[in-house]
């Protein structure tokens, strides 16, 4: 069975897509176009072959749901959602698509509120969750390849300010470290302490040798940096922060955009959910040259094999 993909328009706007998905068979044939672009396959045994597997047709008397097929091999039955952030999901197909449309549009987030008030959703922990699978779904927990060229290196601290100890108090902030391909993609990690070990863990294992390492000023990049092709520096504490084309700008713009998401969308993020946030963040940069339609695209093709579940929303 040939599933044949409906295209996305580049001009792909809110409007547009909720006509597009204004019924949940429509949301389900565009997702099964995007998981199955060659074909069904089956969710349990991973079988393709069309002549194993049919469709069922729906049956309200029969309580037999729409989009279920079967498979031979395994003798089993699944959906296009089985095994995504959408199996057992109550939440409407069509309303998972707008969020995803939502989330990947919003240059600086959009807080699981909105999206309650936008969708109609039942309650602010339903849209909570929701948000949460969809950011679950972005993150890239295993990376194929290494960013390459020059990487610029820098690390921030997430948190507000305490009740008298000022803003720049430490002991309620975490720290963020992130990597950005100039021109290219950033990766960003929680981590628990900023110290030379740590770093040089972070570029080892997500960076080329042969690239160019440019940080501030940070006495712990020394040792972090060294084994690549080059490392240079900005003294930011000497009020320098650009010589020639060594820089550190594109991922301080990067920690801009982040600080700004944190402080006027989310308001207050905690450091067990803070990775979910900066994959969020990461999709929306490393797909910035796309068009919103595209980018949306782009993380639906992340749902396979992607689960969460959560017991209660204790803090966001």
């Amino acid at each position: 069975m040939k599933t044949n993909l409906l295209p996305t328009p580049a001009d792909l706007t809110l409007d547009e897509i909720m006509q597009r998905f204004s019924t949940d068979e429509t949301a389900r044939e565009y997702l099964e176009a995007i998981r199955w672009p060659n074909g069904v396959v089956c969710a349990h045994c991973k079988n393709s072959d069309a002549k194993r597997i049919w469709k069922i047709e729906a049956n309200e008397a029969k309580k037999i749901r729409a989009g279920l097929y079967h498979c031979a091999e395994c003798d089993k039955q699944f959906t296009v959602t089985v095994g995504t952030i959408f199996e057992d999901s109550h939440i409407p197909l069509r309303k998972w698509l707008v969020a995803w449309y939502l989330l990947c549009s919003s240059k600086k987030g959009i807080s699981a509120l909105q999206v309650q008030r936008q969708l109609g959703l039942g309650s602010y922990r339903t849209a909570w969750m929701m948000m949460h699978k969809i950011r679950h779904s972005l993150r890239d927990p295993v990376f194929s390849d290494k960013l390459t060229g020059t990487i610029e290196a820098d690390e921030t601290y997430v948190g507000g300010k305490t009740k008298g100890k000022g803003r720049h108090y430490m002991g309620n902030k975490t720290p963020v470290v992130s990597l950005v391909e100039r021109g290219g993609r950033v990766r960003s990690q929680v981590m628990p302490t900023v110290t030379g070990k740590n770093l040089k863990a972070v570029l080892k294992a997500n960076v080329d040798p042969k690239a160019k390492i440019y940080t501030d000023d940070f006495r712990g990049y020394r040792k972090a940096a060294a084994g690549f092709a080059a490392h240079e520096s900005v003294c930011h504490s000497a009020g320098e922060y650009a010589r020639g084309e060594v820089n550190t700008n594109s991922v301080e713009g990067y920690f801009s955009l982040l600080k700004r998401g944190v402080v006027g969308t989310f308001h207050h993020v905690s450091e067990k959910h803070l990775p979910l946030y900066l994959a969020e963040f990461d999709h929306r940069h490393n797909e910035r040259k796309v068009t919103d339609g595209e980018r949306t695209l782009a993380g639906l093709k992340k749902v396979e094999g992607k689960r969460l579940m959560y017991r209660s929303p204790v803090s966001t």
